[in-house]
This record gives structure tokens, sequence and C-alpha cells, in this order.
């Protein structure tokens, strides 16, 4: 499986050809207007910058080589009274499994925790706010225990929202021979290093 940050929490899933864009976005300072092709989109909840989908072009359908598993959750640490309900989706293919949290809001439960089960990668919000900050972002990737980790939905000037922090207080909480800065989007899961992978957007 490939798997490319687009930006923000958006990311094409790749498998044999076929293209997944989960939580497409709009209107976050500084990102380009997305625009990019998949055979399927989704969101994890219907937000302006992680439901976008009219920025996403729809291939001819096809049969898809991945399995999805979606598990539900909370956008805030109040069972969902502050911002609603967040979905958050393991894609498997090529027996690779990949977990996007989308606006996780709260701790995860040992429920939540069994149904997500083994994954080889996680794409975790860190900015806070809005989401769990980096503390809460490095216990659910503790609590996963994948062999990779993408961090997403933080500010990088002059890229981001202007309310959320940046990367680098979750980046402080590892150690740093685990930390591996891309020099691009893309991540080969099969070959990707074992720690924190950062995209170079």
């Amino acid at each position: 499986m490939r798997v490319t940050w687009l930006g923000h929490a958006c990311f094409l899933l790749e498998e044999d050809g076929y293209r997944i864009v989960t939580d497409p976005y709009t209107g976050v300072e500084g990102y380009p207007p997305l625009e990019t092709e998949a055979h399927a989109v989704y969101c994890s909840h219907h937000h302006f910058d992680h439901d976008a989908v009219d920025c996403v072009k729809l291939l001819p359908a096809r049969e898809s080589p991945f399995q999805i598993r979606e598990i539900q959750s909370f956008h805030d640490d109040q069972k969902g009274t502050l911002r609603g309900t967040n979905t958050i989706r393991v894609f498997t293919a090529g027996g690779v499994s990949v977990v996007h949290l989308g606006d996780l809001g709260h701790a995860l439960t040992a429920e939540q925790l069994a149904a997500i089960g083994p994954v080889d990668g996680v794409l975790v919000p860190v900015g806070g706010f809005y989401t769990v900050d980096a503390r809460g972002a490095k216990a659910a990737c503790d609590a996963i225990g994948p062999k990779w980790i993408i961090p997403m939905h933080y500010r990088h000037a002059p890229y981001g929202l202007p309310n959320v922090a940046g990367v680098e207080d979750f980046l402080a909480l590892w150690p740093a021979e685990q930390i591996h800065r891309l020099s691009g989007t893309s991540v080969d899961t099969e070959a990707a290093p074992a720690g924190v992978l950062l995209p170079k957007f």
C-alpha cells in the first residue's frame, strides 16, 4: 500500500491502482485548493476541512482491493456534545492495515482499541484544540501499537488551521532516532521505517 499525505488530515491510499481519499479539505489556511482523483472518498465527519468531496474527481467504479472497518468515536471529550461524532476507519489491503483516526477528541476506550485491532500504521491528529493534543495523540499511538505513525491536523506555517498547535510537541515525546523526516509526501508502507514518519509538504 502507498500512503500519500495531501495536507491537513487528507490522505491518498493506493493499492493495485485503486485510489481512496480520506477527509478531503477545503478552506484550510495556506494549503492550495485540493485537486485529486479517487475511486472512493471517505470522511470521518462533516466539517468543512474534512468532507470537501466535491474537490475529488471520482474515477470509474471498479472492484476495490481494500477492506474497511469503521469504529465510532467522538470529536470531543464530552461524548460529542461539543463537536459531534467522529468515524475512525481501518483500511486493509495487500496485507497492510492503516487506521485513520479522523478528528479524535478523547482517549480511546478498550472497546474501540479492540475494534481497531492490530495495524501497521496510524494517521493521528496532534494539533489539539479540536482534537487530542500531542500527549493524547501519543497515548493513542502507544495503545494501538503500530509500526509507524504519520501525524496530521497540525499547524506548519503557512499551512494549517490558525488555532491548532504545530507538530513539535508531538515529536518531542519520541526518541530522536524514531523520527524520520521524509523527502516527499508519500510512503510505501512495506518499506516504511518504524517510528514517526514526517512527510515534507
